[in-house]
């Protein structure tokens, strides 16, 4: 019988074990733990969705290798501490994913989208009641979430159940009735920070909604806008330091003027 052949995964295995060494591994890696790792895992994750923001195909493929070494180091700890090891997580995957596709690894058939993810969701829920965890329909969504990820995921769980509106007049209403509760708190003699902060979570809450309704995905659509106003308030620096100025001597007025003037000239360029 053949050697097994050594693939590149196998080889990423080994070296993260000599990383993790006792007597010959890298300093920093040994000091890890499962919780101190979790924010470079974030941010590994984070740049993979930047990079193809940017359509940077040869940075996607690094910053997934970097994504993929965080699931290795998990793995790691994993098998040291006796818990599983990488083919556990690999074998764990093939399972599920082969089990919540009968219509693709079976003869389970189903009439359209609507029905595959009532499926997908159906399996989800069977799994949580077998391990006995929180069966509400709401279990399972993380809170490490950005707060806008969350909403929108929080939301379209209660969608799938029903708890929704059916056209967007509503959700329209609902955002405008939040406006309103923000200010009544704002204009109060003595205004409460705490009641302020709560109606302003209400509002982002409901443009969430909104956002839901009309096919955005609000994280997105939030970092574009962060994108765009970086990029146009730039470009009013730009133009306050070519008149010799500097921006803490300038009105808003005029900053205001050259803010429109950067949006008319995007305008033209068909930016």
């Amino acid at each position: 019988m053949s050697e097994k052949q050594h693939t590149p995964i196998d080889q990423l295995v080994e070296i993260m074990a000599t990383l993790r060494d006792p007597n010959k591994g890298c300093p920093w890696d040994l000091k890890q733990n499962f919780a101190s790792i979790v924010p470079h895992t974030i941010e590994e994750a984070y740049e993979v969705a930047d990079a193809i923001e940017q359509q940077d195909w040869n940075d996607v493929r690094e910053e997934l290798g970097d994504l993929l070494f965080q699931v290795i180091f998990y793995s790691q700890l994993g098998k040291e501490q006796g818990l599983f090891d990488f083919d556990d997580v690999v074998a764990g995957i093939n399972e599920k994913l082969t089990r919540r596709h009968p219509h693709v690894f079976g003869d389970t058939e189903f009439e359209d989208d609507a029905a595959i993810n009532a499926n997908w969701e159906a399996e989800k829920a069977k799994e949580r009641e077998a391990k006995g965890e929180d069966v509400s329909i709401l279990a399972n969504i993380p809170k490490a979430f950005p707060a806008l990820t969350r909403a929108d995921k929080i939301q379209k769980r209660c969608a799938k159940h029903g708890f929704d509106w059916n056209t967007v007049g509503p959700v329209v209403e609902k955002v405008k009735e939040e406006i309103d509760e923000v200010m009544d708190e704002v204009i109060q003699v003595s205004p409460n920070q705490g009641k302020i902060e709560e109606e302003v979570g209400d509002l982002l809450f409901a443009v969430v909604n909104l956002s839901r309704h009309l096919n955005v995905r609000p994280e997105t659509a939030l970092q574009r806008a962060n994108k765009k106003f970086e990029r146009r308030f730039r470009e009013v620096e730009k133009s306050v330091l070519e008149q010799g100025k500097h921006l803490n001597d300038c009105s808003l007025d005029l900053l205001d003027s050259e803010w429109d003037k950067v949006k008319q000239r995007e305008r033209q360029s068909g930016v």
